[in-house]
Order: C-alpha cells, then sequence, then structure tokens
C-alpha cells in the first residue's frame, strides 16, 4: 500500500502535521461529521432531524477489512486487533518466528563458542568447595565471555522488536482494507522500514528513559557526597524515592506520547524525528484514552503470553531437578551440572520467544488501530481509506490458503 492510497500525512502538511489545528475535518464536505453520518444529526438520527434518515435508520459505515471505518471504541480496536491475528496469522507468526529462532540461532551459537573457549575455567568458578570463592584466572575469563553474551542478547531483542514493529503496521495496512498478503511481502516490507524503525525506537527510549537517566545521576552524586558519619542518614539519600517517583510517571507519559510513532514510519514514510512529533500530534488531546487501552491491550497480551511461557517454565523446572542432585554429589562432573542449565535456558529462551508473538505483537496492533482511529478523529481519514477498499484490485487467493473473504 503506498501513500496515495489514503495513509500519508494530511495534505496541508508535508512534514506530518496538520495547518488546521489536528482536525482536518474542518474542511471535509460533512463539516467535522463522522463518516457515513450526515452533516448536522447524530449518528442514527431519526427522519426529519437535520440530515437524518427515515425511521431513525443511518447506513453503517464501511467494513472493508477487520475494523469499521469509523472512530473506533475500544471493543473495536480490540476486536479489530484478534481479527487480525486471526486472518493474518500466517504472516504475522511466520516473520515473528522467523527473526526471533534467528536471532535464537544466533545467541546459541555464541553461547556454544563462549563455553568451548572457557570450559577448563567452569570447574574453578561453578564446583567449589562450601565457602571457597573463585581464583580471579578463572572467574576473569567466564565474566568475559558472559558480559558480550549479554551485550549480544540486548543487540538481538532490539533487532527483533524493531522488526516486530515494522511488520505490524505493514500487515495492518492491509488488514484495514481487507486485503491479502503474502509472508514474502511482509518480510520485505518490514525489512524496507528496518533502519528508520531502529532509529524510532532507539530515540523513543532514550527521551522517555531521559527522567530515568536524570534521576540515577543524582542518586549517584548523592550518595557520592553524603556525609555518612552522622547516626541520621542523609536528608538527600532520603529525597532520592521521591525523585524516582517523579520519574516514573514523566517516563510513562513520554512513553504514551510517542507509542504511535511505529505506525507512523511505516505508514507515513517518515524518519525517526518526524515520526515522534507526528505521534505527539496525534496522541495530544487523547493522551488517557490511549494510555487506559494500551494498558489493558499489555495486561491481556501477559496474560496470554504467560500461559503460553508456563509449559516450557515446567520442561526447565524438570530439567532442573537432576542438576539439583548433581550438585550435591562430590562425584559428580561439571557437563550434569553444564547440562541442566543449558537444558533450563533453552527452555525458557524457546518459551520466551513463542509467547512474544503475543506479548508484542497484540499491543503493536492495538496501538496501530489507535494510530488508524486518530487519523479517522482528526483527519477524516475513513473516506479515503474506503475509496482505496473500493479501488483495491481482486486479490488472487494464497495458494493453499482459505477462500478470499474466510479466516
Amino acid at each position: 500500500m503506498t501513500q496515495n492510497q489514503g495513509w500519508g500525512p494530511p495534505p496541508s502538511d508535508p512534514n506530518g502535521s496538520n495547518q488546521n489545528g489536528g482536525d482536518a475535518n474542518r474542511g471535509n464536505p460533512n463539516g467535522g461529521a463522522p463518516y457515513g453520518q450526515p452533516h448536522g444529526a447524530p449518528y442514527g438520527a431519526p427522519y426529519g432531524a437535520p440530515g437524518g434518515w427515515a425511521g431513525g435508520w443511518a447506513p453503517p459505515p464501511p467494513r472493508p477489512g477487520v475494523i469499521p471505518l469509523q472512530p473506533l471504541g475500544l471493543g473495536d480496536v480490540l476486536s479489530g486487533a484478534f481479527s487480525t491475528f486471526g486472518r493474518y496469522w500466517k504472516q504475522l507468526v511466520g516473520v515473528m518466528l522467523a527473526v526471533q529462532g534467528a536471532g535464537l540461532l544466533v545467541l546459541v551459537g555464541a553461547a556454544a563458542l563462549g563455553l568451548a573457549l572457557v570450559w577448563e575455567h567452569l570447574d574453578g568458578v561453578f564446583d567449589l568447595p562450601a565457602g571457597a570463592t573463585p581464583a580471579d584466572e578463572d572467574l576473569v575469563p567466564v565474566l568475559w565471555t558472559l558480559i558480550p553474551l549479554g551485550l549480544l542478547l540486548c543487540a538481538l531483542m532490539l533487532l527483533g522488536w524493531a522488526v516486530i514493529s515494522a511488520l505490524v503496521p505493514n500487515v495492518l495496512q492491509e488488514a484495514v482494507l481487507g486485503r491479502r498478503t503474502t509472508f514474502g511481502a511482509m518480510f520485505r516490507r518490514s525489512w524496507s522500514r528496518l533502519p528508520a524503525m531502529l532509529g524510532t525506537l532507539l530515540l523513543t527510549m532514550v527521551t522517555a528513559g531521559l527522567p530515568w537517566l536524570v534521576a540515577l545521576v543524582v542518586g549517584i552524586v548523592v550518595a557520592a557526597t553524603a556525609d555518612y558519619t552522622q547516626p541520621e542518614p542523609p536528608a538527600a539519600l532520603l529525597a532520592l524515592p521521591l525523585i524516582v517517583l517523579l520519574a516514573l510517571p514523566l517516563t510513562v507519559w513520554l512513553g504514551v506520547k510517542f507509542s504511535l510513532a511505529p505506525a507512523v514510519v511505516v505508514m507515513e514514510k517518515l524518519g525517526p524525528v518526524a515520526a515522534l512529533r507526528r505521534s505527539s500530534r496525534l496522541v495530544k488531546g487523547s493522551w488517557w484514552r490511549i494510555f487506559g487501552i494500551t494498558l489493558l491491550t499489555l495486561a491481556i497480551a501477559a496474560v496470554i503470553g504467560y500461559l503460553i511461557q508456563l509449559p516450557f517454565m515446567l520442561v526447565g523446572f524438570f530439567a532442573m531437578v537432576p542438576t539439583a542432585f548433581a550438585a550435591a554429589d562430590p562425584d559428580a562432573g561439571t557437563g550434569a551440572l553444564v547440562g541442566g542449565v543449558v537444558v533450563y535456558f533453552l527452555s525458557i529462551l524457546i518459551g520466551s520467544v513463542v509467547s512474544q508473538v503475543f506479548q508484542m505483537g497484540l499491543p503493536q496492533l492495538a496501538s496501530g488501530l489507535l494510530y488508524v482511529d486518530q487519523r479517522i478523529r482528526r483527519e477524516d481519514l475513513a473516506p479515503a481509506l474506503a475509496a482505496a477498499a473500493a479501488a483495491a484490485p481482486a486479490q488472487p487467493p494464497v495458494p493453499g490458503g482459505p477462500p478470499p473473504g474466510t479466516f
């Protein structure tokens, strides 16, 4: 889908803002009424009211895809997110698992290489008598192996997050118009927006995390300059919890303010800075509503993700039972201990990869639908989407897939 099909920023501002004070409905033929509603009458107004319909009936808004092309309520957002999962699960799950699986293989390969390099030092760190401390010649190589693995894990998680953040709006572009797509098309389109998405996510993390960074710096300075010779704790130390409490709501506020930026990056093809500005304008005046829907979606995704991850956690737990007995046996070697730990972490990693499909995908779908909702409310996007859906060429059936119009 391209921007000439209704997804680009309003024509009044090519940089992503609306010069009409955030309400493009002022210039539409209906004078700001929701799509499908005649000017001057509430939706469903009876006959005789200005612009009303006979018998109090009004035509329903068009629904070419997973949502009706009208301002969305909570039920529309949630049902649209789950419907998108139901109709496009092959594309969503396929790309997510491909990215997460590739990252997992890289991490496992790096971990195996690291174990091979420090294998002779593991006994000196993990197989010590009670009360003994590891020697530096054993501990230092193990630490220098674990630190790069931790950094690699963070980088892979960020990369996977960026691909998923680019994937979901691309899928929503087709889902809103009710069009079919393929795994390959979604993967290519997501990959093409990956640099801009990485920049957007990093910029959002830095901006939203700035209050915590300030609180951390203040805490370090206070702790370093405090006078600990007095019997009472320094008053400055007692103020640190207040600083943290002030940083938390500010971080949440900034996170919600920029929460629509990933959808902007994909659907409007804007860069990181312009996307954050555009998201800020779209969220303005609807912060609490977007915050509430986002929080509810995150809670639902967390519950689903936990239920998915629970069997993998149980497998890892039972794998650690013989390892615990082996650790208590002085005649047991390091191999039994390492084997149980490896099985445990592999189970946790696989469970995390599968559960993240929902924990990351569902909130992203809801966020993308909130972006569409804000565009419909503020910029009268619904007629352009309806026209794009009507003008879209018929999509050929996907080989081996269900008939058109079915899940």
